[in-house]
């Protein structure tokens, strides 16, 4: 099992690790900054740097038993098995991932019906909401995106366990995502604390510390894809 460092600290941009295994899928290294794809969130890239040698990081994927595994560039040189290696993460891709996915949250609050999908990338985002009719006032959701952004309210996290979230079932906003399970106890992300609070849900993926170091975002295309499903884009203004 590798170490997930991301979820100790998502603003780790640099350190250390020792090559677990290499596979002919990727490298797999004891604790690891990079994010595995998961949950609409792409994996982080980046690069390894060993004494005579790096590695471009194109990809992050989930592998088996809790392994974490980088997948290289095409091409590129592999470390050996056993070697320690400076981990260097593309810090730009990964703060604009943490930076559109506290954004989807808040997104969930400013339009508070369940959601059927989504997707989180550095430019453009969306979620897919259960919505048979188009909103009347767009413009009025951007707005309440953008005042929630700009109360700068703390993200932070706790953990329930499984049956804690099975006795709270309406902690789950996604319709077709479920929570991480199989540790024992779930991660939720909270946005605001006491009479501030406005989200609450389980999450395994990474954010931004306070809402206001999201920035201005823009509404985009609010699109029909079936009979009871919208999908609503945003991007970073």
């Amino acid at each position: 099992m590798t170490t997930p460092l991301y979820r100790e600290d998502a603003y780790l941009q640099e350190t250390m690790g020792q090559v677990a295994q290499v596979t002919e899928q990727g490298v797999i290294l004891d604790r690891a900054l990079f994010y595995p794809h998961g949950g609409g969130q792409p994996g982080d890239r980046g690069r390894l740097l060993w004494d005579g040698g790096d590695m471009a990081v194109a990809d992050t994927r989930k592998g088996e038993d809790g392994a974490i595994v980088l997948i290289p560039a095409p091409g590129a040189a592999l470390p050996e098995q056993g070697a320690q290696v400076s981990q260097h993460l593309d810090w730009d891709l990964r703060h604009a991932h943490m930076r559109m996915h506290t954004a989807l949250h808040l997104l969930s609050v400013v339009i508070p019906l369940p959601v059927s999908g989504g997707s989180i990338g550095a430019e453009k985002s969306r979620l897919d909401f259960d919505m048979p009719d188009a909103p009347e006032d767009k413009s009025a959701i951007e707005a309440a995106l953008n005042a929630l952004i700009a109360r700068d309210l703390d993200v932070t996290e706790s953990w329930i366990t499984d049956a804690e979230l099975d006795a709270n079932p309406g902690l789950v906003k996604t319709m077709s995502v479920s929570p991480p399970r199989g540790s024992g106890r779930i991660r939720l992300v909270r946005i605001g604390q006491g009479t501030e609070q406005v989200d609450l849900q389980p999450c395994g993926g990474t954010h931004v510390a306070r809402t206001g170091e999201i920035g201005p975002i823009e509404l985009g295309k609010i699109e029909k894809k079936g009979a009871r499903n919208r999908r609503v884009y945003i991007r970073l203004a």
